[in-house]
């Protein structure tokens, strides 16, 4: 009956055991090469600008939040996927474009203000960029010459065939009134004669354009909208992609040593609850990594930093609750009784501790900067991840393992037939 029970305990250790491997094994890669690398890993374009305030008027919540919509959209015009946009401070705003190699595109893309307006010759503004449904560069059929075709909302269709009727009705054919001025940031691109009224809602800017590409890229920056601040370019930087490739190279070379060498230490030290946490620890990568993937997080230097830091907090907690099970077994308990004692024992240890690294990093996060809070981010999501690990997983594992005889030898969990009392010997 007991030869039953122990290969029974056997079969099931020996089934999660492998199914940890298997999914270790199998899910690690395709989890790492799906994760979304920052321009430290990937190489890129870093930008940080800041909102300029006037003497008429100071940047505000809204402002930011109108700034962080048309750089967005700007961003979105360059083709790049999944950049990175946030907020720092109260007036600042932090662009990594990974994966991009052209920084003076994107300043040139992400800096100017593109407010656009057109004016009729006594100054007034009768339509703005805000009135734009799109705008598109194309070549003209019969100049051959780059332009731009505007097409305006609603609101902009009616403006606009309001003032054209107003101007064709109003002054003769060839009379410098009946222009319309196009403007964009106060310099005139160009000053065309209105011939009929316009009710189609549509517009074009013609001249002046050196190549197509720069009439499309100043109709992107009019889809993009009109930056509703000024705004100051306070820091640029690129990160070429071997760089970028080499660092991560280095990343990885540097969790693979850091794991394995943890991985040796707690098997010498720890034997077979050693093993049991090597194998939580494969949980606790793939939960991590999983959980990451899942948020569409971005990885860097410094989240790879946090998360180093949260497997060490994770092997501390085995290592608090491997020393409190050598004690209880030493003062004769079973390994049973052993294991459950010093779980007890060392949860408040463990969770004093964790919960004063988490309100930290959570300290980090709001009051830290970009690659601050990725820090913050994944040293938090770690120790909540190696909380379960640690202290739930690895129980189970435990007591799985004494499931099966063989394994009721106590130099396997690093104590001395000596150390412990003589009545408690042989006891499981």
């Amino acid at each position: 009956m007991a030869g039953g029970k122990g290969a029974g305990g056997f079969f099931k250790l020996a089934i999660v055991f492998i199914a940890i491997l298997a999914l270790g094994i199998g899910a690690f890669q395709p989890l790492i090469r799906a994760m979304k690398l920052g321009l430290d890993l990937r190489g890129g374009v870093y930008i940080l600008v800041q909102a300029q305030s006037t003497a008429e008027h100071a940047v505000t919540n809204e402002d930011m939040v109108a700034l962080e919509r048309v750089m967005r959209d700007r961003v979105d015009q360059l083709g790049i996927a999944e950049p990175v946009i946030q907020r720092e401070g109260s007036d600042r705003l932090i662009i990594q474009l990974a994966g991009y190699d052209n920084p003076e595109e994107a300043v040139k893309m992400i800096g100017k203000t593109a407010q656009l307006e057109f004016r009729t010759s006594d100054g007034q503004v009768v339509v703005t960029g805000k009135d734009l449904k799109d705008a598109k560069a194309v070549i003209d059929q019969q100049s051959r010459e780059p332009e731009i075709t505007l097409k305006f909302n609603a609101e902009g269709t009616k403006k606009f065939a309001e003032i054209t009727q107003k101007l064709v009705s109003s002054y003769s054919s060839g009379d410098p009134k009946r222009h319309i001025a196009i403007y964009l940031d106060d310099d005139l691109l160009t000053n065309p004669h209105v011939d009929e009224a316009i009710p189609s809602g549509e517009a074009v800017i013609r001249g002046g354009f050196a190549s197509f590409q720069e009439a499309a890229d100043l109709a992107a920056l009019l889809r993009g909208g009109a930056l509703p601040v000024p705004v100051q370019i306070i820091e640029r930087r690129a990160v070429g992609p071997t760089l970028g490739a080499d660092s991560l190279a280095r990343s990885k070379t540097a969790v693979i040593v850091g794991l394995a060498l943890i991985a040796l230490f707690m098997l010498v030290v720890y034997r077979l609850p050693g093993l049991v946490a090597n194998l939580s620890l494969i949980v606790y990568s793939l939960i991590v990594l999983g959980v990451l993937w899942a948020l569409k997080a971005t990885l860097t230097l410094p989240g790879i930093a946090g998360l180093l830091l949260s497997v060490g907090m994770a092997v501390d907690a085995n290592i608090i609750i491997y020393e409190r099970l050598k004690e209880e077994l030493r003062n004769g308990k079973t390994l049973r009784a052993a294991i459950d004692a010093g779980f007890k024992r060392a949860f408040t240890t463990i969770f004093d501790a964790n919960a004063t690294t988490v309100l930290a990093a959570l300290v980090l996060y709001f009051l830290g900067s970009g690659t601050v809070r990725g820090f913050a981010v994944t040293l938090s999501l770690g120790i909540v991840a190696s909380m379960f690990t640690a202290i739930t997983l690895t129980r189970f594992l435990l007591h799985l393992v004494i499931g099966v005889p063989a394994f009721h030898k106590l130099w396997l969990y690093g104590v001395k037939e000596g150390q412990i009392p003589v009545a408690a010997r042989g006891e499981i």
